[in-house]
C-alpha cells in the first residue's frame, strides 16, 4: 500500500498521473484506490487575488471551476490493466446507487464504494457493474473501536484477487 498525500489539486492530478504511470507495467496487479477526492470545485491559481480581499469593497461573489475528472486518463490512458476503485459521497440516499452505477458506466472501471454523508463512518455499498453488497459495522464492532475502512479493504483485496485470475 502506498499511501500518496497531497494538500491541492494540482499536487494531486500530478501524483496520480505519475503513480498511473510508473503502476501501469503491473497490469492488473496494480490497484488504485481513490478514496480521497479534493474537491468538485476549484479556483485556478491564475483567477486567486494577489492581495487580502477587502470586506470594505462589500459582498464577494465567487465563480468555481470544475475539477477536471481524472478517472477516464487513468482507466483509458494512465494504467489501463489496473484495478480502479472510487467513492462516491452522497447526502441523498436515494441516488446514491444510481449515482454509483453511472460512474461505473461514464469511466469503465471496477468497483464504487459508495457511502452516505451521515454514516459514512459505518456503512457503505460496494457496487460493481453486476453486484451491489452492503458492509457495515455492528454495535459491538464500533465499541472496538473498528473502522469501516477495515471491512472495505477486507472485501476489495478479495474483489482484486478474482480480478487479477480472470485476466
Amino acid at each position: 500500500l502506498l499511501a500518496i498525500e497531497f494538500t491541492g489539486l494540482v499536487e494531486y492530478l500530478a501524483l496520480l498521473r505519475a503513480a498511473a504511470r510508473a503502476l501501469a507495467p503491473l497490469g492488473s496487479s496494480a490497484m488504485f484506490y481513490l478514496a480521497a477526492a479534493v474537491s468538485d470545485f476549484y479556483i485556478p491559481v491564475s483567477e486567486m487575488p494577489e492581495h487580502k480581499i477587502q470586506s470594505s469593497e462589500g459582498p464577494l461573489q465567487i465563480t468555481m471551476k470544475m475539477v477536471p475528472k481524472m478517472l477516464s486518463p487513468l482507466v483509458r490512458d494512465w494504467a489501463p490493466e489496473a484495478f480502479v476503485i472510487s467513492f462516491k459521497l452522497e447526502t441523498d440516499p436515494q441516488i446514491l446507487l444510481d449515482k454509483s452505477r453511472q460512474a461505473l458506466e461514464k469511466y469503465r472501471h471496477q468497483v464504487v464504494v459508495a457511502n452516505v454523508l451521515e454514516s459514512r463512518r459505518t456503512s457503505v455499498i460496494i457496487v460493481t457493474r453486476d453486484s451491489q453488497t452492503p458492509l457495515s459495522l455492528s454495535d459491538e464492532e464500533i465499541a472496538q473501536g473498528m473502522e469501516i475502512e477495515e471491512k472495505i479493504v477486507s472485501y476489495l483485496q478479495g474483489q482484486h484477487t478474482a480480478f487479477i485470475e480472470r485476466k
